[in-house]
């Protein structure tokens, strides 16, 4: 076989080497690496999906990589420079994704009948759906069908924003039934988290959510209240909100369980963090930009992949061994997401730490937000650690500092049971939250502090009812990370501590 296609054909995997080059010429076969081992036909071509119609497809399941034919140059286009933005990740796996040599994909007499019958169910569903050449409108309309318990704006921010930044959203009450139109930067993330999200459960066989694409390009929001909000406008006023939801569920105290870590005690149903076991609803994906399982017909919803209970070690590697990364570096940033207790730097390998959170969810949270984001000039990579803790050193063992037990930090931000820093977790953001800030400290304290460290600050602006808290733009996404780093918790005197997180607004 010396032709410049290969063939797709299932048994062919011996005989055909992979593409292993830098990202070439544009080809509408799309070259896929490091696929997870359990992987099936159906989740690959849902990596195609979002972008145009897939065309073929070949698997290599011996070499974990794949072969994506798209319908068009355009689309392949389209695909390989989103995902150089935002990779992608399958069952806790970031996947590669590059153009192949080869400009199509030959399909023998004897092809491969499980990658065919996956692309003809892909086809009679999308045959149904949204014709790919059409660019789609970034407002999607939202019903929320079977409404056992409340879902609130913020629900809907949170589920939505797992695939991409949500700008504007309006709830309201339309013939018995709870409604949203939701707002994305562009048509391509709305496609994603329509085909993504349409259909699934927000808890546990109740609560489903139905989306199509509105008819309106852009929403015009007046009031940030719990009806409406405009998260590109933080200043608006409130209005005269009623209260989120007239519904007898609310009278049973009730929390939503998709980010809260434990279970609000007085809710008479305790739903289980959706991270950690598969029957409670919609499990959000393992990243921002991971496309899920796609659900062939009889599955019964996409089939997202949680983390097993109890694992709370992740290994974070690449980090960058000219910069001195110490454990509360570590601490502080991935604090954000959750309560560490323990951080280990390795000693004979100082790229590689393992940081233990204190929860399987909060583990997740993390891995999601902060995989492939860039510290001192170099992407996470987070896995999934094989070790249930992280071992102290024994007494008498010097390890040079390089392990730190936080398990009584007075810094952790979710000891406190519904503590408000649930609602306040977003993926990290090139504009900084600060609070706490003492009323002597003016706006140029803050913006030579974040300067001092060679960072450049863009805007800057207090909060126009409260001084207390301001919002801060670094340069970059980067820069606002290492900036949290070195600045939560700084002393700002009067017995301020500066409190520092992501913000989902901008100045």
């Amino acid at each position: 076989r010396n032709s410049s296609k290969p063939h797709a054909n299932g048994n062919d995997s011996k005989k055909f080497k992979g593409d292993i080059r830098g990202p070439g010429v544009p080809s509408r076969v799309i070259h896929v690496r490091k696929l997870p081992n359990d992987i099936n036909e159906a989740e690959v071509i849902s990596l195609g999906l979002p972008f145009g119609a897939v065309t073929n497809l070949l698997m290599l399941k011996a070499k974990n990589q794949a072969f994506i034919e798209m319908n068009s140059e355009d689309a392949a286009q389209t695909m390989v420079g989103y995902y150089s933005t935002m990779t992608p990740v399958i069952r806790n796996h970031p996947i590669y994704i590059q153009f192949s040599n080869h400009k199509e994909l030959k399909t023998d007499n004897s092809p491969n009948q499980r990658a065919q019958a996956a692309l003809q169910a892909v086809s009679a569903s999308q045959a149904t759906g949204l014709d790919a050449a059409v660019a789609p409108s970034p407002v999607l309309r939202v019903v929320v069908e079977n409404l056992f318990y409340p879902v609130t704006l913020d629900v809907l921010h949170q589920i939505f924003s797992k695939f991409g930044t949500v700008l504007r959203i309006i709830t309201f009450t339309k013939n018995n039934q709870f409604q949203a139109l939701l707002q994305y930067p562009d048509g391509l993330t709305a496609q994603h988290s329509k085909l993504s999200l349409d259909g699934q459960n927000i808890y546990n066989a109740c609560c489903t959510l139905r989306i199509s694409f509105s008819k309106l390009t852009s929403l015009n929001v007046k009031y940030n209240n719990d009806k409406s909000r405009d998260y590109t406008r933080p200043d608006l006023p409130t209005g005269d909100s009623q209260p989120a939801m007239e519904h007898p569920a609310m009278t049973a105290a009730f929390t939503p369980g998709i980010i809260s870590a434990s279970p609000y005690a007085g809710a008479t149903h305790a739903f289980p963090p959706p991270f950690t076991i598969q029957q409670a609803g919609l499990t959000v994906p393992a990243l921002p930009g991971a496309l899920a399982s796609l659900s062939l017909p009889g599955a019964a919803r996409l089939g997202f992949h949680p983390l097993p209970a109890g694992h709370c070690v992740l290994l974070v590697s690449n980090l960058n061994p000219e910069v001195r990364i110490t454990p509360h570096c570590l601490f502080i940033l991935f604090g954000v997401y959750g309560d560490v207790m323990r951080v280990k730097i390795l000693f004979n390998k100082k790229e590689n730490a393992l940081v233990q959170m204190s929860d399987s969810t909060q583990a997740q949270l993390a891995m999601s937000h902060l995989n492939g984001q860039r510290l001192h000039g170099k992407p996470l990579r987070i896995t999934l650690s094989k070790h249930t803790s992280v071992q102290l050193p024994r007494e008498g063992h010097e390890d040079q500092g390089l392990t730190k037990d936080y398990s009584s930090s007075p810094l952790h931000r979710f000891k406190k049971p519904g503590s408000k820093n649930y609602s306040n977790i977003f993926p990290p953001s090139a504009t900084l939250h600060l609070s706490n800030i003492p009323p002597s400290v003016v706006e140029d304290d803050l913006k030579m502090l974040f300067g001092s460290s060679g960072a450049m600050v863009k805007a800057f602006k207090f909060f126009q009812k409260d001084h207390k808290m301001a919002l801060i733009q670094m340069g970059s996404v980067e820069e606002a990370i290492e900036s949290l780093i070195e600045f939560h918790n700084h002393d700002l005197g009067e017995n301020h501590h500066l409190r520092v997180s992501f913000s989902k607004s901008s100045i």
